[in-house]
């Protein structure tokens, strides 16, 4: 097999080209003047004779190509063995050269050795062993470096820091599309434009004033490089194509004006009263939006008795949770209150959910990053479609039954079991607000965790624990907590967990007081499933529970498959994504607070008494306490 150079390609890709053109102008005057042709024969002969040199020109064009590969393949074949014959001479005058230096050495080093006696003989022979496995390596690099290589050396390296700086390897496409010519001639320009004082750091400044620095803005890590080596890549197939947008760069739009707004207050809470008849008093008339409420929340009675709110109650619409279906209803959710109105929004919506805006009334507000001062400019912006977006991933969590798997037979369950990305469920997402389905099984989807604990009984809990059908571990403690990454913040932190960003993909799983120094919480992949069921050898049964709600016993045979869901939690952020995150972690949980250590310069009056001073200070101290 002969490759052939960019030129013989070229020529060969312009000879291809000219023939489909010919060929194209030959069948469009055919095609254009047929009729012509059959009442005019003399016009007819002087197409076929066109016709025919096109013909022969394209077979002499041919003859020329395979004769021009040919004398190619031939050139480069005898370039090469003239290459491998000057290459072998090289290598045998090298190695010439090598051995006089070293028998030259060595009768130097001999020498010396008869001068200055054993001791320098021992050392000298110890060094010429060295040498002898380096192949007279060492000898040589230092001599290299004593005559003055170590300059070109340098300049070596600072043109590797040149080449392989972050922005050419952020932009590992482009630079994999040029040839190895053009590669070595930009290095040799910028080699010249920075001059031969140029280092990694000159580089580092010349980025940072720039404005290329750092060298990406995505919240995603950097797209692999595929293909490993000479020789190796990864084997390309139908589940490799996949577009992730980056996180940082995810912002709300409407396709539609938004009409329909839902409301969501904390129960029970007379401070969030006065915000909640404000923001929908202005919603209704300001903005001329319908207003969804709870209609338990209408049956407070300090809003019954308020006189302002009757006349804009008669224009709000009630639903009632369990029993109202609110999917494709709504086009905006607000909360008032902490963190327990997102999770409850979340429980409303068991598909698609609206985006989000979550205003800090509660007592913690992790997930509540806007204040209601000034409520009317952000809920503004927000329906104007300006504010970024926090997707949270929820998990898919479903119960099957062991009295219901009995009646089935294997390949109903297996078939039962299989997950439908499309659909989140499929024909088992039909259920009441409890998150029951009709067949008795629990489908629910929860945006912080699941938690299976040991309940009443006093016996540890005996777990199993399956990734993707592969038996991971059994946990023997107090339960297992599998959250989500805003659940991270949670009971899971509690736990001993990490805290993860809402914007990475990952499922964590966290045991609960286990009886094991060792259990460490683990992260794993978003796209498996985890199987969790109560060991056959279990003193006692399991309970567990979906965000905080819908508490149910885990019997023997019965099994918990959990996955991440494919409707995500559209939180509005109010400033950014990193941002929100960080002020949160910094205000509600106080993380990495603590008193600053003293500089020395305050230290001023330890330091400027000398030591005897203090120690004596110190007797005498000791001195009166004694004698009292």
């Amino acid at each position: 097999m002969t490759c052939l150079s960019d030129i013989d390609l070229a020529t060969l890709h312009k000879s291809r080209l000219e023939e489909r053109l010919n060929y194209k102008l030959a069948w469009g005057a055919a095609t254009t003047n047929r009729l012509t042709a059959a009442y005019h024969p003399h016009y007819q002969l002087q197409q076929y004779q066109h016709h025919q040199l096109a013909l022969h020109q394209n077979n002499h064009q041919k003859q020329q190509q395979q004769q021009a590969q040919k004398s190619t393949a031939h050139s480069r074949n005898a370039a090469a063995q003239n290459k491998q014959q000057k290459s072998k001479q090289q290598q045998q005058q090298q190695k010439q050269v090598d051995k006089d230096k070293q028998q030259q050495h060595q009768q130097q080093t001999s020498a010396i050795n008869k001068s200055v006696g054993t001791s320098t003989n021992t050392l000298s022979h110890s060094r010429l062993q060295h040498q002898s496995h380096d192949g007279g390596k060492g000898k040589f690099a230092t001599d290299d470096l004593l005559n003055g290589n170590c300059i070109e050396f340098s300049n070596k390296m600072q043109h590797l820091n040149l080449n392989f700086d972050d922005d050419a390897l952020s932009d590992h496409q482009k630079v994999q599309h040029k040839s190895r010519k053009s590669c070595a001639e930009e290095g040799r320009r910028r080699l010249l434009e920075d001059g031969p004082n140029c280092n990694y750091f000159t580089a580092t400044k010349r980025r940072q004033r720039s404005g290329t620095w750092p060298r990406t803005r995505s919240l995603n890590a950097p797209s692999p490089f595929q293909q490993f080596g000479p020789c190796g890549r990864i084997m390309k197939n139908q589940a490799v194509v996949m577009q992730i947008q980056d996180p940082a760069s995810q912002r709300l739009t409407w396709y539609k004006p938004p009409l329909t707004v839902l409301v969501i207050k904390k129960v029970r809470d007379t401070t969030v009263l006065a915000p909640f008849v404000q923001l929908v008093e202005w919603l209704v008339q300001e903005k001329h939006m319908v207003v969804w409420v709870e209609s338990a929340v209408l049956d407070d009675p300090l809003l019954v008795e308020d006189k302002k709110f009757k006349k804009i109650k008669e224009k709000l619409v009630t639903f009632k949770d369990g029993r109202d279906d609110l999917t494709d209803r709504i086009d905006f959710i607000v909360c008032l209150g902490g963190d327990g109105t997102l999770l409850y929004a979340s429980l409303l919506f068991q598909h698609s959910v609206p985006p989000v805006m979550a205003f800090h009334l509660g007592s913690l507000g992790f997930l509540t990053p806007f204040e209601f001062e000034n409520f009317q400019e952000q809920v503004t912006n927000v329906l104007e479609g300006h504010a970024a977006l926090t997707l949270r991933s929820r998990l898919r969590c479903i119960i099957y039954r062991k009295s219901d798997r009995s009646r089935e037979t294997e390949s109903d369950y297996q078939a039962k079991n299989s997950y439908n990305y499309q659909t989140d469920g499929g024909h088992y997402s039909t259920k009441g607000g409890d998150g029951t389905s009709k067949k008795g099984e629990t489908n629910i989807l929860v945006l912080n965790e699941v938690v299976i604990d040991r309940g009443p009984s006093p016996y540890l809990s005996n777990i199993d624990l399956f990734l993707d059908g592969k038996y991971i571990t059994s946990v023997q403690g107090d339960g297992l907590i599998v959250s989500t990454p805003t659940g991270s913040t949670a009971y899971a932190v509690a736990a001993g967990a990490s805290m993860i960003h809402p914007s990475v993909p990952a499922i964590m799983v966290t045991p609960i007081c286990p009886h094991s120094l060792s259990f460490r919480p683990i992260v794993v992949p978003a796209g498996v499933e985890l199987r969790i069921s109560i060991s056959p050898d279990s003193r006692n049964t399991s309970w567990v529970s979906f965000d905080g709600r819908n508490r149910q016993e885990l019997l023997h045979g019965d099994c918990l498959r959990v996955t991440t869901s494919i409707y995500p939690v559209p939180s509005i952020c109010a400033q950014d994504q990193i941002t929100d995150w960080f002020d949160s972690l910094a205000e509600c949980l106080h993380w990495n607070v603590r008193k600053k250590q003293k500089c020395l310069d305050e230290l001023c009056d330890l330091t400027a008494s000398g030591s005897e001073d203090t120690l004596d200070d110190l007797d005498r101290v000791n001195d009166s306490i004694l004698d009292s």
